[in-house]
């Protein structure tokens, strides 16, 4: 796929069995780690801005708990842990991501699409998937169970071409839907719904359209990589501390934040306790917090 786009030169110098490697191994979790990462973050924004809260993500509105639980359901389904064929597992948890936004959506819908009903409802399902999920790795086998842990674990380890297109497409369409809505970001962060309706944005048609974007996002990523919830919560944050609050800059840059967030993490994982490879989602919560409490605490002592 990207072989014949390289230089001549550089294909003829370069063994096979290197080019295999770059071009099969490492490329691809180069960049899945780069989507991944700017994908996640950029859900987080989008979700804080239309909640108001700086402590919703991705994985707090039940997305992240109800991939996994498709995936389980996908692993428990193949009788060698899902070992053999891992389409399904990817399809299953989409399915059930998508699945959790339209529960979240229509659940909120019942009482009004207010960001605190929303958040209500998502924390609600990511309860009841986060069960389900613990129900199935219980009645598992010691084989399922591994791969089903594993996969929990968040990882772009693995990565393959189909994973960078698909990811990538989705991000690509859903950045500019976004970057689009970024007036009303603003609007909501703000000063919430009031705030937003009164500049004459329709607020319900918003939130749905800003969550659907997030979700879809979201929903590519854990599918192919597993949870990874930390990135979506730490970047926005890390973002706002030092670009500010603007969404039209906010969105770019917690992007870049949160791909260089996991780029890191991935890289640590594989080298600071080689041969033995740590999953990206494990890391990233040990690079995100210190960083992240780094630049809150820095900014506490600039106001005082």
């Amino acid at each position: 796929m990207i072989a014949p786009l390289l230089p001549a030169g550089w294909r003829a110098d370069v063994p096979p069995s290197y080019q295999a490697i770059l071009l099969t191994l490492r490329l691809p979790r180069t960049l899945l780690a780069i989507i991944a990462g700017a994908g996640l973050a950029v859900a987080g924004v989008a979700m804080q801005g239309i909640t108001r809260n700086p402590l919703v993500s991705p994985y707090t509105i039940g997305i992240s708990p109800a991939a996994s639980f498709g995936a389980s359901i996908a692993i428990l389904a193949s009788g060698d842990g899902g070992a053999g064929n891992y389409a399904p597992v990817v399809v299953a948890a989409f399915a059930a991501a998508l699945l959790c936004a339209f529960l979240v959506l229509g659940l909120s819908a019942l009482r009004g699409v207010t960001g605190t009903v929303l958040v209500l409802s998502g924390v609600g399902l990511s309860y009841l998937f986060g069960a389900l999920s613990s129900t199935l790795q219980f009645v598992a086998s010691e084989q399922q169970l591994a791969v089903i842990v594993h996969w929990a674990f968040g990882s772009v380890n693995g990565a393959t071409w189909q994973a960078v297109t698909v990811t990538g497409l989705i991000l690509g369409i859903v950045l500019p839907v976004l970057a689009a809505h970024s007036w009303a970001l603003n609007a909501f962060a703000a000063g919430g719904d009031e705030v937003a309706s009164s500049l004459g944005f329709a607020v319900a048609r918003t939130r749905i359209v800003i969550t659907v974007a997030a979700v879809l996002v979201t929903a590519a990523i854990v599918s192919y990589a597993g949870v990874i919830g930390f990135v979506g919560l730490v970047a926005p944050h890390i973002g706002r501390l030092i670009v500010g609050g603007d969404h039209r800059v906010l969105l770019p840059f917690s992007a870049l934040v949160g791909a260089l967030l996991l780029l890191l993490a991935d890289l640590a994982g594989r080298t600071l306790f080689a041969p033995v490879v740590v999953p990206a989602g494990i890391v990233v919560a040990y690079l995100g917090v210190p960083i992240f409490l780094h630049l809150l605490l820095g900014r506490a002592r600039h106001r005082a």
